[in-house]
């Protein structure tokens, strides 16, 4: 069936604000260096106002899955981003961003409640990010921010673990995945991380049980999922599961299971890892791009590995080479 957009991505629409800034500055704002930090929408002012102060900070939209739709983006798919931001000037920095990569952005910003949620990323002269971290609107995605004849378009729904932090996510997430099904399209779920795991394991479960066709995580994820030790458990459960699984192991590469096989990838090549933030979404990215053009199962998984070593290569979660050049020089295109 004919779609409008390869892939509908559904998660946490955050604006990632970056300053370069000495180790001083981290001193005065008692910012805890190389480390992630929850924050109010009071300090996230703040720290704004610092970071302005020591230089003209780079704004851009970030998040997980909006991640992952700049790198499908940048491989030439046609993206459609579903995610809440306050009606601020941070929220029109997102959607600006967002079309600017050529990523459709129709969610309404919200008129009342939290404003948009933002990360204050201080770098320091040795590379090193220190994340202040406000959620903010981001939190507040609730059913009727989903436009469900929008999302029919779409080959597959890719949603990010982390929107079952809340309850009216969960629901706007799952009027999302009847949309898609009922429109013919598949169901991706990355797993966001280990503690987001820990937190909603029987409800994953469920969902891969009944929804999901597509699973993205880490090792530590996926053995979190299925309560294994060791990886070879992991991939026995997977299989029995079924569906198509592309689970990363950082240095050793991936292994992607589906279609009764197992496919053992090698990490793309990369000559010096500087920042690993984002190198899973970008494997995403590459992954579905190769899933909704036709790739075999293992060119998909090459995909993916060559999109995540393109961003560890720098700092951010974002490309900055053209990931549809770079496929084409691997001969992935």
């Amino acid at each position: 069936m004919s779609k409008k957009y390869d892939v509908a991505g559904l998660g946490n629409a955050i604006v990632d604000v970056i300053a370069a800034v000495d180790d001083g500055f981290l001193l005065t704002h008692t910012i805890a260096k190389g480390g992630m930090t929850l924050i109010d929408e009071f300090r996230a002012k703040e720290l704004h106002k610092a970071l302005a102060a020591v230089g003209q900070p780079h704004e851009v939209a970030g998040g997980s899955a909006a991640n992952t739709m700049a790198g499908l983006a940048s491989l030439g798919g046609k993206c459609l981003f579903v995610g809440k931001v306050f009606d601020d000037r941070l929220g029109a920095v997102f959607a600006s961003s967002m079309d600017a990569q050529g990523i459709t952005f129709v969610t309404p910003p919200a008129g009342q409640g939290s404003t948009t949620a933002s990360c204050m990323i201080a770098v320091t002269p040795d590379g090193q990010r220190s994340m202040s971290t406000y959620l903010g609107a981001c939190r507040e995605l609730v059913p009727d921010d989903v436009n469900e004849e929008e999302l029919a378009k779409a080959h597959i729904l890719y949603i990010e673990g982390y929107l079952w932090d809340e309850e009216t996510a969960k629901d706007a997430s799952r009027q999302a995945i009847a949309a898609v099904k009922g429109a013919g399209g598949r169901i991706a779920l990355s797993l966001s991380d280990a503690f987001c795991v820990g937190r909603f394991r029987d409800e994953f479960l469920h969902l891969l049980a009944r929804d999901v066709d597509i699973l993205f995580a880490n090792e530590d994820e996926a053995k979190a999922l299925f309560e294994q030790e060791e990886f070879d458990g992991v991939i026995a459960a997977a299989k029995k599961w079924g569906g198509i699984a592309a689970i990363t192991r950082s240095a050793k590469g991936c292994v992607v299971l589906g279609d009764g096989a197992a496919h053992v990838i090698p990490a793309a090549p990369v000559s010096k890892v500087v920042d690993t933030t984002g190198a899973g979404d970008q494997f995403a990215a590459g992954f579905l791009y190769g899933l909704t053009h036709g790739k075999a199962l293992a060119d998909c998984g090459r995909q993916g590995a060559l999109a995540a070593a393109e961003v560890i290569s720098h700092y951010g979660a974002r490309p900055e080479t053209s990931l549809k050049e770079l496929a084409a020089k691997a001969g992935l295109a």
